[in-house]
């Protein structure tokens, strides 16, 4: 799986923070306060910096949930930074893995599987394979998975350029590239995943989770649109001179304009008789 730098990572956590679904969130946590267990362990694969911490311990902390954090990522960088910024203060610990191989992700004795912005990325063997594990750990013990910030494929931009829906094109179908499990879902990962969810008996609750982008994240909407430019400039599609053309428009509009990006967040747990 290619890597996300810590900056990127620091770029588009507030914008991550402001777009889950605040009910979904603390829904997750309550489920796993009902599940009673003393010390419930939190799993959260492609963990970055631990951004899916941040957005979870406010209200871990007013439940009074004594929670074990397991950190899972395929880079040691941002996971040595995870670690310098909540070792000190929580349980947890980190494990570095390779995802092309999902037999060895660390799931005993979890509770509770998050993710944040990773399904999108991954195939549909991946997250069937996935499903149908989580649901065998459900013949020992109850296992749910709260899983955040699932692209979409919907992007809008105001003001409007002529190219936004050719760019978009472009972008979406490098989100389908195979990044190391098979070609990626991209897009389709949220209606996937709930679907193998659904179909394997549990209660699943989705919700948009959209990126509201202004002028005040103009630097996250510079890479935003540095990074949409370099993936159209890689497509036979369009002329690099109009993808230049609609880059340069974009960046002159960053601190006057705004931009959406759709996602989806997903909560699926047991049936009570599972």
């Amino acid at each position: 799986m290619s890597g996300f730098s810590v900056e990127w990572l620091n770029q588009r956590e507030g914008a991550d923070h402001r777009a889950r679904d605040s009910i979904l969130l603390a829904n997750s946590i309550s489920w796993l306060k009902d599940l009673q267990v003393d010390e419930p362990i939190i799993i959260d694969l492609g963990s970055g910096t631990g951004s899916t911490i941040r957005a979870m311990l406010p209200i871990i902390q007013q439940m009074f949930l004594p929670v074990k954090w397991r950190l899972v990522d395929d880079d040691p960088l941002v996971l040595s930074e995870a670690m310098r910024r909540h070792a000190g203060e929580l349980t947890i610990e980190d494990c570095i893995v390779d995802f092309s191989n999902i037999h060895k992700l660390p799931l005993e004795e979890v509770n509770l599987i998050t993710t944040s912005a990773l399904l999108d990325l991954v195939s549909a063997d991946f997250i069937t394979e996935l499903t149908t594990q989580i649901r065998a750990m459900n013949k020992h013990r109850p296992v749910g998975l709260y899983s955040a910030l699932n692209y979409d494929g919907s992007i809008k931009w105001l003001p409007d350029h002529p190219l936004d829906r050719a760019i978009l094109d472009c972008f979406n179908q490098d989100q389908r590239r195979d990044k190391g499990f098979g070609p990626a879902l991209g897009p389709a990962a949220g209606k996937f995943l709930q679907d193998q969810f659904t179909a394997r008996d549990f209660q699943t609750f989705s919700a948009k989770s959209t990126w509201e982008l202004g002028p005040a994240d103009k630097t996250l909407v510079s890479s935003l649109i540095e990074g949409i430019a370099d993936v159209a400039l890689q497509s036979d599609n369009l002329a690099n001179s109009e993808v230049k053309d609609w880059g340069e428009f974009r960046i002159k509009n960053v601190a006057s304009g705004t931009c959406h990006v759709g996602h989806v967040d997903l909560l699926a747990t047991p049936q009570r008789n599972s």
